[in-house]
C-alpha cells in the first residue's frame, strides 16, 4: 500500500471546502431526512415507512406495502454515512438524534437470522437471494455497512455496526459456508466489506469481499441460469448482457470499461482497494488497463463518465455527446473512489488530477447552491424547450429537481463532500500526501500536522505550515505549466516523482505552492467527432461554461475568438462567494427570420462571459454550453 487514508476527523476544513461541508450539514442532510420521512412535499421516498413496515411484518402485525425502488434501503445507508462524516467534522446533536431514530428503525427491521432488506421482508420473503441480477440485496447491504462504519467511527455508537456485522455474517454463511453461487448484479458490497474488515478485524469480511471479486465473470452463464430458475423479475434485465453488468470475463482479464458506469467504477474501486490491502498485483494490473480505457477514451472534460441514457452506461470509445450526456453524478463520485484507491496502490499525479477534475466539476454540478435540488445527469449543453422535454433529452433537466424516484445521487454527493479529507490527504510513516488543495488543519497519525491556507479553486497559491519532521508530497497538476515551490520564502527545486513534489520539511517550515492558473482554451481530439472546431475554457481545475443569463440570453449562436486573451474578474452569484468569471472576445451569429434562409448570417463582435460549470443552473432556466465554436 502506497499510503493510508487519514481519519475523517483528522481534517478540519476551511474556505471553499468548508462552505460545502457546512452546506451538507446545515441544509442537505436535514432536507434529505425530511424527504426520507415523506415530510418535504417533493418526490415521495418511503425509506422510513419501509423500515417501519418491515418491522411490523417480522412481528406478525398488519403492515403497509413496500414503496419505491428495490434498492430504496440504500438511501438510508448513504445518508447515515454522510451524517457520520459530517459529525466527525462538527458535532450536531439534532442530526445525531435524527440518525439514532433511523438506526432504531433499521435494527427493528432485521430478521432473527441477520437478513435485512425491506423489499423482501415486507412481501417477498420466499424470493430472497434468487435474483442477484436485479434485486440489489447485496448493494443495499453494502451501503448500510458503509453507513454503520462511518457512524461508529464518528460517534462510537455501535448499534448499527452490530446490525450490519450480523447481516454480513449471514451473507458469509450463505455464499461461503453454504456455497451459494453468484455475485452482485450491482457491485458495492465488495468495497463495503473491506471497510467492515478494517473496523472489526474480522477476516471473514475480507474473504467475502475477495470471493465476490474473484467469482465475478468466472461463470459467464450465471445470470442466465439464475433467470431460468425463477419466474419473476424486477426490471426485466437482459441476463445475457454480460458487458452491462461487467460479468463478461473474470475481473483480472477485463480490459475495457463497459456497461453501467456506476456499477463499473464501484467494482473497479473494490478491485483497487483489495489490491492495496493484499498486494495482489494482478488486480492492480487489471485496474490500470480499465483506468486507461476510461481516461483515454471515455472521460468528459468535466470528469463525468457514462455518456448514454440507455443503461446509464459507457458507450463506444470517443462517444461523448454534450447535449445528451448522461454523466451521472454518482458515476463521477465512483470515479473519485476509483482514483483514490488507485493512489493507495501507487502515488501518481494522474490519479489525483482525475479525482480533482471529477469533484470540482461534475460532482459539485450535481448540487444546487440551496442544497435542496440535485442533478442526476450532468449535460455539457442545455437548451430550454428541448433539454428535459423531448424523448432524446428527457434525462438532461434544465434545472435541478428537488428529488428523484431513483434518489441515489443526493445522499451520495453528501457523503462524498463530507469525507473530502480522505481524498485530499494521506500518509505513511514519514510522509504526508496532499492530493487535493484543501484549506484547513490536518493532524496525521505519524506525528506530523499541517495547516493549509488557500482560496483554491479560484486562487493559484497554496500555503502549508508544518508541525513535526518528515516529507511533504504535493501533487503538481498537469494543467499548471509553470509551478513554483517556496520553502521559508526561498524558491526550491524539489524532487518531482510521478507528478508529486517531495519536500523535506522540519518543524515550523512554511511551504508555498504557486500554481499556474492562466485561463486556457482546451481543444478536443479529432476523434471526438461532435466537437470538431470547438474549444472549452478552463482555469485551474475548473471547466467553465457560458450561460444565457450572462450573455444577453443566448449562447448557442455565439462563438469565441481563439486568439483573444481571457480575463478573470470577481463575480458573485446568489449563495456563492469568491467566484471568478471569465471574459473573452467573441462573436454573435445573427440569422434571418424563418426556419431556413439563403441570407448569410450577420457576424457581430461581442464580449462573452463564462462561469464555473459547477455553478450553472442556479439562476433560472438558461441556455448553457461548455464547448464553443471557435473562430
Amino acid at each position: 500500500m502506497a499510503y493510508s487514508e487519514i481519519k475523517i476527523s483528522a481534517y478540519k476544513p476551511e474556505g471553499f471546502l468548508k462552505s460545502y461541508t457546512e452546506l451538507v450539514r446545515k441544509k442537505m442532510l436535514p432536507y434529505q431526512y425530511r424527504v426520507m420521512k415523506d415530510d418535504e412535499g417533493c418526490e415521495k421516498s418511503g425509506v422510513f415507512s419501509n423500515f417501519i413496515n418491515a418491522a411490523k411484518v417480522l412481528k406478525g402485525e398488519k403492515a403497509g406495502p413496500f414503496y419505491g425502488m428495490v434498492f430504496q434501503d440504500s438511501d438510508a445507508g448513504k445518508w447515515i454515512e454522510a451524517v457520520g462524516y459530517s459529525l466527525a467534522l462538527s458535532s450536531d446533536k439534532q442530526l445525531e438524534d435524527k440518525t439514532d431514530e433511523l438506526i432504531d428503525l433499521i435494527a427493528n427491521a432485521q430478521d432473527k437470522d441477520g437478513y435485512l432488506d425491506t423489499y423482501f421482508t415486507i412481501s417477498n420473503k420466499e424470493k430472497r437471494w434468487t435474483n442477484l441480477l436485479e434485486a440489489h440485496e447485496l448493494y443495499c447491504a453494502g451501503h448500510l455497512i458503509e453507513g454503520a462504519c462511518a457512524y461508529y467511527e464518528a460517534t462510537g455508537k455501535d448499534k448499527l455496526l452490530s446490525v450490519v456485522v450480523k447481516n454480513a455474517l449471514h451473507i458469509y454463511d450463505k455464499f461461503i459456508t453454504e456455497k451459494k453461487e453468484g455475485y452482485p448484479g450491482h457491485p458495492e458490497i465488495e468495497l463495503a466489506l473491506l471497510k467492515l474488515y478494517r473496523i472489526t478485524g474480522e477476516e471473514k469480511f475480507l474473504e467475502l469481499s475477495k470471493h465476490f471479486i474473484d467469482v465475478r465473470g468466472a461463470d459467464r452463464e450465471y445470470y442466465k441460469k439464475e433467470k431460468e430458475s425463477r419466474n419473476w423479475s424486477v426490471w426485466g434485465n437482459n441476463a445475457e448482457d454480460n458487458y452491462y453488468q461487467q460479468s463478461h470475463a473474470p475481473v483480472r482479464e477485463q480490459t475495457d470499461a463497459v456497461g453501467h458506469a456506476v456499477r463499473a467504477v464501484y467494482l473497479y474501486t473494490a478491485m483497487a482497494d483489495l489490491s492495496a490491502e493484499t498486494g495482489d498485483n494482478s488486480l492492480y494490473d487489471a485496474c490500470k488497463r480499465l483506468w486507461r480505457s476510461i481516461v483515454d477514451k471515455k472521460l468528459y472534460i468535466t470528469g463525468g463518465i457514462g455518456s448514454v441514457f440507455q443503461g446509464e452506461s459507457f458507450s463506444a470509445d470517443y462517444h461523448l455527446p454534450s447535449d445528451t450526456a448522461y454523466s451521472e453524478t454518482c458515476a463521477a463520485i465512483g470515479l473519485m473512489f476509483f482514483a483514490q484507491r488507485m493512489l493507495k496502490n501507487e502515488v501518481k499525479g494522474e490519479y489525483g488530477d482525475v479525482m480533482e477534475q471529477a469533484f470540482y466539476n461534475t460532482v459539485l454540478s450535481g448540487i444546487e447552491l440551496t442544497g435542496k435540488a440535485f442533478y442526476y445527469a450532468n449535460p455539457l449543453e442545455a437548451v430550454p424547450g428541448i433539454s428535459g422535454c423531448t424523448a432524446t433529452h428527457w434525462h438532461d433537466k434544465i434545472t435541478r429537481p428537488g428529488w428523484h424516484a431513483c434518489a441515489c445521487c443526493p445522499p451520495n454527493a453528501a457523503r462524498t463532500i463530507s469525507s473530502i479529507g480522505k481524498y485530499a490527504y494521506g500518509e505513511n510513516n514519514d510522509t504526508v500526501f496532499c492530493h487535493l488543495y484543501a484549506a484547513g488543519e490536518v493532524n496525521f497519525s505519524n506525528g506530523i500536522s499541517l495547516s493549509c491556507k488557500t482560496e483554491y479553486p479560484y486562487s493559484a497559491d497554496v500555503d502549508y505550515k508544518i508541525k513535526g519532521n518528515g516529507i511533504l508530497a504535493v501533487r503538481i497538476p498537469h494543467w499548471s505549466k509553470n509551478t513554483t515551490v517556496y520553502k521559508n520564502n526561498s524558491p526550491i527545486s524539489p524532487e518531482i516523482k510521478e507528478g508529486y513534489a517531495y519536500i523535506k520539511a522540519s518543524d515550523n517550515d512554511e511551504i508555498r505552492l504557486c500554481l499556474d492558473m492562466t485561463p486556457r482554451i482546451v481543444y478536443p481530439s479529432e476523434k471526438l467527432y461532435n466537437l470538431s472546431g470547438k474549444g472549452a475554457i478552463c482555469k485551474g481545475p475548473l471547466v467553465y461554461c457560458f450561460e444565457g443569463v450572462d450573455n444577453n440570453g443566448k449562447v448557442l449562436n455565439a462563438f469565441i475568438d481563439g486568439n483573444s486573451s481571457i480575463e478573470a474578474e470577481d463575480f458573485d452569484i446568489p449563495l456563492s462567494t469568491g467566484t471568478k468569471r471569465l471574459k473573452i472576445k467573441g462573436y454573435i451569429r445573427k440569422t434571418a427570420e424563418g426556419l431556413y434562409s439563403d441570407k448569410k448570417p450577420e457576424i457581430i463582435p461581442a464580449e462573452l462571459y463564462a462561469i464555473p460549470y459547477f455553478l450553472w443552473a442556479n439562476r433560472g432556466e438558461n441556455q448553457m454550453r461548455v464547448w464553443m465554436d471557435i473562430r
